[in-house]
């Protein structure tokens, strides 16, 4: 670390916002001798309160990091990488792609962004006009990887025009397999979330959690189901039935909007009380609870978290948890109040009518295997390294990697590693070496958050998914300091601006949100290929049409809550006839599936890994932040102290956990609150598998991605594997494999 600033330089303290994840915290940056030296949340801000986190408050750590790429990187015929200027990179990747272009067409060329380009609001619509203007379709995101299930399931039920309630002023509300006071999503606005489950509980809301864990969250819930991983679906068909038997859904509601009841009611037949509590392992009385608070109250929503996506059926447990919204009537009606209209996005035009089902997949560009197609969530990234490895015509043979490390958060690692290493060539835009930049031919060193202007679109952009705000509120930050004297850092969106001014082709950006099916799309903003456009107008074309403009929100550089005009639920159209589904046939189909398995499958495996988050962790970006590593440098394997007893171990043991595709090691730590069973890991940490990163597992940590197949136990539209509650062995690790 650089040796800090003199004590007598003076001091600034200017407004921000943190973009180290999505929550866009409000925050006050100390500045001195023009580098940040320290971040506190800004108190008096309105959404807040005050609030940042352990990853926030590191800002200044990751500007000064030692590790910080501020030159573009590389790699030599010896493997080493070595900085040339960035010109100079961009001049060699654009020949690079237009031989590879003309060699074998658009399509050999993919982008895939992940979570980390996501604060950046021009980084990824200028790389996706790139890619549109090139001719390629092949743009992949972290998406259908993640949560693709939060995209496929309304596809499939139909959304409600007059949006569902908010948490903020909800009677009752369940979380699946979520912990949002950790994590940051899902459910609980991402806004101060401790703050705002304690305000809520004060108030009187009844909680539901349904978690293999006993999570933070889970702890101060009413209701609080801890079931064998992957039983999520099991659970929700259990508590459908309840409410069906004891005639607990809102009638008036289903007939008006919903088709498909009495399929619904067929399929959950088979999932009685005691056949949920020897399935799942919950008391059947406790799902009978659980079902009639979440029925008792008009008010009120569920989500399904992170997890339950990458286990087994994640679209139907998203599918079901809108059928129990749907059933209870949890959608706002005519002449309620809209919590958030929109600020930086076009004002949403609710409306007290459904919006039928919509295909979720089978469109756009088809995968070369495994009969994967485009979906709502996106390409299947889970097939682009086969659609890199698999020869043929189509072949990717270019990758470009933005906001994201796909060693470590792609699964099948193993596969991932043979991919990247196949590659005509690799780009990779990164802050740092990480195991993705290693294998790159090229990557290019960006600005951080505080030497960019930003804005908080993209955060608002998941208030329709249960993690934006709450209110309609917006931030704009101009940056805040400059790149380090004598480094060579560009923006994101430079690069491709860059590369695309070299190849000669146009781009054109349009507003890069929409606010729900009734907003316009605005018009598309042709960008200026002579003159290097500024943020400010790019960030001007992505906000076209919002219903407060971006130079009004100007004007309060700590924040604002932009309550006027407000925003009602309008009437429905009176010829509309459009149903939601409820009995949607892959989904019952599914639902089939599952209640004829036997209930004790893979009996060879006695474990089941499940996905976490680790408190004040960024698992790419932020491990080798002082801040961040107080307490765990590595990935522990958590599980129930009776467990360990049983295997024989202690806490720091190191061990091999074993799915059916492959080996990790791992290092465990004892948790009480975790179900007996079950080993609880962070996904997305690790490095890439050989050499002594594997053995070193205290430094670098374990890969559960290494785990999963994407050949086997997959998802027939997205395409991802299982990624969670994966059936494994442990066992104390032989001394051979730690070297």
């Amino acid at each position: 670390m650089s040796s800090p600033p003199s004590q007598s330089t003076p001091s600034e303290v200017r407004d921000s916002f943190c973009r180290f994840c999505h929550a866009a915290c409000a925050i006050k940056v100390s500045v001195e001798g023009g580098r940040p030296v320290s971040v506190i949340g800004a108190k008096d801000n309105p959404v807040y309160h005050g609030y940042t986190c352990a990853k926030g408050r590191a800002l200044p750590d990751q500007h000064l990091n030692p590790h910080r790429l501020l030159h573009t990187m590389k790699r030599g015929a010896d493997g080493k990488h070595r900085p040339i200027p960035v010109e100079q990179a961009m001049e060699e990747v654009a020949a690079k792609i237009s031989q590879i272009v003309e060699e074998h067409g658009p399509r050999s060329v993919a982008l895939y962004t992940g979570t980390y380009s996501f604060p950046y609001p021009a980084s990824a619509p200028m790389a996706v006009a790139w890619m549109t203007s090139l001719g390629s379709p092949m743009f992949f995101t972290s998406a259908t990887i993640d949560q693709p299930g939060k995209m496929i399931a309304p596809a499939l039920h139909g959304r409600w025009g007059g949006g569902p309630y908010h948490f903020d002023a909800a009677d009752v509300w369940m979380l699946v397999g979520a912990n949002p006071t950790i994590a940051k999503s899902i459910g609980i606005p991402c806004m101060n979330p401790a703050k705002r489950l304690h305000d809520a509980l004060k108030r009187g809301l009844e909680l539901i959690v349904i978690d293999p864990r006993r999570s933070e969250t889970a702890k101060v819930a009413t209701v609080h189901l801890q079931p064998k991983p992957g039983e999520d679906p099991t659970i929700l068909a259990g508590m459908i039935r309840v409410i069906l038997t004891e005639n607990l859904a809102d009638d008036a509601f289903l007939s008006a909007h919903t088709r498909g009841f009495e399929g619904l009611r067929a399929a959950v037949d088979p999932f009685r009380l005691d056949y949920v509590e020897r399935r799942a392992g919950v008391p059947g009385a406790e799902v009978e609870r659980a079902a009639r608070i979440f029925a008792a109250h008009r008010n009120g929503g569920g989500n399904v978290g992170t997890g339950p996506n990458m286990a087994a059926r994640g679209n139907l447990s998203e599918y079901l948890t809108l059928a129990l919204n749907t059933l209870v009537g949890h959608w706002r009606r005519e002449g309620e109040r809209v919590p958030n209209p929109g600020v930086l996005m076009a004002a949403g035009r609710a409306k007290a009518q459904a919006t039928p089902p919509y295909p979720g997949w089978g469109f756009g560009e088809s995968m070369r295997v495994r009969n994967l197609t485009n979906t709502v969530a996106g390409l299947p990234t889970a097939a682009l390294a086969d659609e890199i490895l698999l020869p043929g015509e189509g072949q990717v043979k270019a990758l470009f990697s933005l906001g994201g490390n796909p060693m470590a958060a792609w699964p099948d690692q193993h596969k991932t590693l043979a991919a990247m290493n196949a590659l005509e060539l690799n780009v990779s835009l990164d802050i740092k070496m990480s195991a993705t930049a290693r294998l790159a031919d090229y990557v290019i060193a960006p600005r951080l958050s505080l030497e960019v202007p930003g804005m908080t679109l993209a955060t608002e952009s998941l208030t329709p998914y249960a993690m934006g705000y709450a209110e309609p509120y917006a931030q704009y930050s101009p940056a805040v300091v400059d790149p380090p004297e004598g480094s060579d850092v560009i923006e994101e969106w430079e690069f491709f601006y860059g590369l695309a001014q070299r190849m000669k082709l146009p781009l054109s950006i349009s507003a890069a949100y929409e606010w729900g099916p009734d907003t316009e799309r605005p018009a598309r903003t042709e960008i200026d290929m002579q003159n290097k456009p500024s943020n400010d107008s790019l960030f001007a074309a992505l906000t076209q049409g919002s219903r407060i403009s971006l130079d009004e929100v100007k004007k309060y550089p700590e924040g604002r809550i932009f309550e006027d005009p407000p925003a009602v639920v309008a009437a429905g159209d009176p010829d509309s006839n459009a149903r939601m589904e409820l009995a949607d046939p892959r989904m019952i189909a599914e639902l089939a599936e599952v209640a004829a398995e036997p209930i004790e499958r893979d009996t060879e495996f006695a474990y089941r890994l499940v996905s976490r988050r680790l408190p004040d962790v960024h698992n790419s970006a932020g491990r080798d932040l002082p801040q961040l590593l107080r307490k765990y440098s590595y990935n522990p394997a958590f599980m129930n102290p009776v467990d360990l007893d049983h295997l024989g171990l202690a806490p720091g043991d190191v061990v091999e956990i074993t799915s059916s595709h492959a080996s990790i090691l791992g290092v465990v730590e004892a948790e009480e609150a975790i179900r007996i069973g079950v080993v609880s890991m962070a996904h997305a940490f690790g490095d890439a598998p050989g050499g002594d990163q594997d053995k070193d597992v205290y430094t670098f940590g374990s890969n559960t991605g290494r785990l999963s197949s994407v050949d086997r136990d997959f998802d027939p539209y997205s395409g991802i594997p299982l990624m969670s509650a994966i059936p494994v062995n442990v066992e104390r690790a032989l001394d051979s494999a730690l070297g």
